[in-house]
């Protein structure tokens, strides 16, 4: 079976016959800066060469996330049914009473992505982090492969091999109609909102997202949390009309943040009177702490044996960042050795690899998070490298820049395959790549198409 690395070779091969492919990659350029990949009023940097996964990697990242899902819904279930065992958890008050909540449809984690590092030549695979509804990357996947399939590079490419790209759009509509059909207080007609903190969101997959309910029957809109009002019967938006069931994409934390003005909301849910699809009990999957937790024996309890070992070869050593659990010491001397990440926040914010910075640097870190001092928990996390692929960095400036001039050798940039998890069905990969040690839009990070060759691929997308 060709690797991932022969498939990224022929590609830049291609590319090379073609004379760097430059008129393809300033088209490709061209409609990314005008399509709907925005983030933060920001066109998403992105890579014209796809990422180019085997059957293989497709058979690993599926059984990774499917496995990990069944993990993840275990914990939350035992953490609403037993109250010891929420005390493995630091949690605002306010937060348990949301995780508390009823949720009246049989989906325990509606929808996640789950971020992995993947070695693509043993195809061993480690966690970095897990999200629930707040998850985003759909449509930036959708329009970067948007880019690249007109070109003729891609052409070429596909002429030899049966290529697929991942379908987040209509099958996650399914889902979250099939999750909604087992809600307990179900109507026939419902109409649903799309709902976040809007200066937070990633506003412009709403609304693609909206017209794909809309196309399916379902009435669908876009709402800010704070505008919702609630009568004590019926949960409305703006517009006086009502609201039966909420695809929640704010994370939590936005939640506690803004919480007197989002009582709307808590309080509909409270009454069951709206299906929150999911439910704030996905909070738990979230917070960095559950990397922690889920080697505690309270958890390992309840796990199988094959759970147990999972978790043992995927979880990196998670602890929090205080001396009363770990050597700070030891952590402070060995600093390309570990990560340190906020427990609870998101977008990158605050996270240190210690390989990535200086000695001093790395102490000034330790002494402000260590210990409780920035007022909120920290945890440190084994660091875990991760594997290179070959590509090519994202185009700007490509439309000033003559013919000649135009760089086409391979680059190697670090890996991050996000794995979407629909109702705990695999359904595609979110991949992320940068130059640096951590990997973000804020660290010079960019997005790569991703698509399947020559393996069959269940809802994979036909190009």
């Amino acid at each position: 079976m060709p690797t991932n690395a022969d498939y990224t070779r022929e590609y830049f091969q291609i590319v090379d016959e073609l004379d760097g492919a430059v008129e393809d990659r300033r088209a490709a350029y061209d409609y990314m800066q005008a399509s709907t990949a925005i983030v933060h009023h920001k066109v998403v940097a992105s890579s014209f060469v796809p990422r180019l996964f085997n059957r293989k990697s497709y058979e690993v990242m599926r059984d990774t996330a499917e496995m990990c899902h069944r993990i993840l819904c275990k914990v939350i279930e035992r953490y609403r049914a037993d109250e010891e065992y929420r005390k493995l958890f630091d949690f605002d008050e306010r937060l348990v009473e949301l995780i508390l909540l009823p949720r009246d449809y049989d989906a325990v984690l509606p929808f996640a992505r789950v971020d992995t590092f993947l070695n693509e030549e043993d195809y061993r695979i480690h966690f970095c982090e897990f999200n629930g509804d707040g998850s985003a990357g759909m449509n930036e996947n959708r329009e970067i492969t948007n880019s690249i399939t007109g070109t003729e590079a891609f052409r070429v490419f596909a002429e030899n091999h049966a290529v697929a790209g991942c379908d987040l759009f209509e099958p996650w509509v399914r889902t979250f109609l099939d999750i909604y059909d087992t809600y307990r207080f179900k109507v026939e007609h419902p109409r649903i909102a799309i709902c976040d903190y809007l200066e937070n969101g990633v506003v412009d997959e709403f609304h693609i997202f909206a017209e794909k309910f809309r196309a399916a029957g379902v009435e669908c809109v876009v709402a800010d949390v704070r505008d919702l009002a609630f009568d004590g019967e019926v949960l409305t938006t703006p517009d006086g009309l009502p609201v039966h069931a909420i695809w929640r994409r704010s994370v939590t934390n936005d939640v506690l943040e803004f919480w007197d003005d989002s009582q709307a909301l808590i309080d509909a849910v409270r009454a069951q009177k709206v299906a929150l699809i999911g439910a704030f009990s996905g909070h738990i999957v979230h917070d960095k702490q559950l990397f922690e937790v889920l080697f505690a024996p309270e958890t390992q309890a309840f796990l199988t044996e094959e759970e147990i070992a999972f978790v043992e070869a995927t979880v990196p050593m998670t602890a929090f960042l205080d001396e009363s659990v770990v050597n700070l010491d030891q952590i402070r001397a060995n600093k390309d050795e570990w990560i340190v990440k906020p427990t609870d926040h998101y977008g990158a914010d605050n996270v240190y690899a210690g390989c990535e910075v200086s000695q001093q640097e790395w102490e000034r870190v330790i002494d402000e998070f260590a210990n409780g001092r920035a007022g909120y928990p920290f945890i440190v996390q084994r660091y875990i490298r991760p594997f290179k692929t070959d590509t090519l960095p994202p185009d700007a400036g490509i439309d000033d820049t003559p013919d000649g001039a135009v760089e086409s050798e391979p680059v190697p940039y670090n890996n991050m395959n996000g794995l979407y998890l629909y109702n705990g069905h695999f359904q595609g990969v979110f991949s992320r790549l940068g130059p640096h040690p951590t990997i973000s839009k804020t660290n010079d990070g960019m997005t790569a198409a991703s698509l399947w060759v020559d393996c069959d691929v269940p809802d994979g997308l036909e190009l």
